[in-house]
């Protein structure tokens, strides 16, 4: 992996930055990490990254910063004639090689008695799947959490992508919401794209309380602005992250993973709870360059 050390000054608007929120999130999960990352001693936070940590950029090309956020859609607990389409708990045993792919599951019914909540659209629990975190709200005004549980073991294929590879939208404008707007007009060819991806999610309930995120890879609450997802596999589950992409000059925690969020130049920025984050999270497609925050001990050992 190509990495370099840089300078704090070298961050652009790295002075103007709120750190006491940043540390606060890194606080709150850092008793998960090794005993060489720094534990917080009351030191000042902007002081405790600067001396403590030394900035790697991650990556050698320009990164791609997108976001997400965990929805807030209609649901039931029992099947109904709007609420037809399920999100499921895992199987009780899955191959550690993986199991079937999306289609082989929806087709053969394979997650029969498995479901946990019921939705209105295909589209909508798709959506849920790629978010990896969903409230849902029933009739009677309840609020019923659920987060990832697993997948089948299949990679994820972007839906989005092949929207945009069949030249059915524009990447200037591929959303969510753009997703939302074929489906609803070609609602013939809906099952044919959603099992272009091949990747299936599985939910467990959660019991979290409202004004809390939902859980990322580490098992903590995501917090809107300050949690992202990133490959561990160049980044580390827990480090700050400094993020430079269009007008994002934030520092954020790595909490959490994602199917689509690989290679170091990816990240994903948690957005929050509900349409607004969601609204906000679908327009977030930006370039720019990821700096890991790593202990002076570990980034020593990185090319200057």
């Amino acid at each position: 992996m190509a990495a370099r050390r840089l300078a704090f000054r070298a961050l652009s608007g790295w002075a103007a930055d709120d750190h006491a929120a940043a540390f606060s999130v890194y606080e709150a999960s850092v008793e998960a990490l090794p005993p060489e990352w720094p534990r917080p001693d009351g030191t000042a936070a902007r002081t405790f990254f600067e001396s403590r940590f030394t900035p790697v950029r991650i990556g050698s090309g320009p990164a791609l910063v997108t976001g997400y956020y965990e929805p807030e859609i209609p649901g039931a607990l029992e099947r109904g004639d709007v609420f037809r389409h399920p999100l499921h708990a895992a199987p009780e045993e899955m191959p550690a090689g993986g199991w079937f792919s999306r289609a082989e599951i929806l087709a053969g019914d394979l997650l029969s008695g498995r479901e946990l909540v019921w939705l209105e659209s295909p589209v909508e629990a798709f959506l849920a799947q790629v978010q990896g975190s969903v409230r849902v709200r029933l009739r009677d005004g309840t609020i019923r959490r659920f987060g990832f549980a697993g997948k089948n073991g299949h990679p994820y294929r972007s839906i989005g992508a092949e929207l945009i590879r069949r030249g059915e939208v524009p990447e200037t404008t591929m959303s969510a919401g753009a997703i939302r707007d074929w489906c609803a007009r070609r609602p013939e060819a809906v099952t044919d794209l959603l099992n272009h991806n091949p990747s299936y999610v599985f939910f467990r309930p959660i019991d979290l309380a409202a004004d809390r995120g939902p859980l990322g890879a580490m098992g903590f609450p995501l917090t809107p602005g300050r949690s992202v997802a990133v490959d561990p596999a160049h980044v580390p589950l827990g480090a700050p992250v400094w993020l430079e992409a269009g007008a994002v000059r934030v520092l954020a925690i790595a909490q959490d993973t994602g199917s689509a969020i690989t290679g170091p130049g990816r990240a994903d920025l948690f957005c929050g709870s509900g349409r607004d984050a969601g609204e906000v999270a679908g327009a977030m497609r930006l370039s720019g360059r990821l700096v890991a925050l790593l202990p002076d001990a570990i980034a020593g050992t990185v090319s200057p």
